[in-house]
């Protein structure tokens, strides 16, 4: 694997734990895809370093158990706007 590739992944990851951010966030502030977050944080990352892949797994499961919330209230905002014009 490219090196920058290695540097990304861990900067992305050690970003992600530290902010508690989504996969999402985290794309825009890379200026990446989310899929490309997505790959190198699942995939690449668990053979570069293990221990971090471990701590980057309970950030992205908490996110995964609470997206039916943040999915929930941005329609509650986008209706709410509506009724306002």
């Amino acid at each position: 694997m490219k090196e920058y590739i290695e540097e990304r992944t861990i900067e992305v990851a050690q970003y992600i734990i530290d902010k508690k951010a989504t996969v999402r966030v985290a794309a825009k502030k890379f200026g990446i895809s989310k899929s490309t977050v997505h790959k190198d944080v699942t995939e690449r990352l668990s053979k570069i370093n293990p221990a971090l892949f471990y701590e980057i797994k309970k950030v992205l499961d908490e996110n995964k158990a609470e997206r039916h919330i943040r999915g929930g209230e941005a329609t509650r905002e986008k209706y709410l706007r509506c009724k306002m014009l």
